[in-house]
């Protein structure tokens, strides 16, 4: 038997830590019930949990603002300086899964991307804080830096 390759990048037990983390994060401080997604660096789902009491687009919305983020390459927060027709054709070539909109970030390690965050259901900054702060804590548990 041989191994199955894998993707390099996070882990389930990484991803499912990450999520946790941003949606203890999102209760703690009091904001709107959250969903949090992770993806791996081909832009798949790995994790996903909608906080109850979410609303079911959020979870969709999650995963839209880490696959910008690992699109752009950069925070997904970012991507709305860009001139309204490029935004619209970039969501068109990518299936409405470009959202311009704060809540999705790289997830890096040593300076390389392993995949993205996403979360929805508060305001933007706020579903950004989450993810972020998730991240923060992740790379002080493993000891590595950005």
């Amino acid at each position: 038997m041989t191994d199955t390759p894998r993707l390099p990048g996070l882990t389930l037990a990484d991803a499912d830590q990450l999520v946790r983390t941003a949606l203890d994060v999102g209760a703690e401080r009091g904001f709107a019930p959250l969903a949090v997604a992770v993806i791996d660096v081909a832009g798949e789902v790995i994790a996903l949990r909608r906080a109850d009491g979410g609303m079911p687009l959020t979870s969709r919305m999650a995963v839209a603002k880490a696959r910008t983020a690992l699109r752009a390459l950069k925070p997904s927060g970012l991507t709305d300086k860009l001139p309204p027709g490029i935004i619209a054709g970039l969501q068109h070539l990518n299936s409405g899964d470009f959202v311009p909109r704060a809540g999705g970030i790289l997830v890096t390690e040593g300076g390389v991307i392993v995949g993205a965050a996403g979360a929805s259901g508060a305001q933007s900054d706020e579903d950004e804080a989450a993810v972020q702060a998730a991240v923060d804590r992740w790379h002080t548990n493993r000891g590595s830096t950005a």
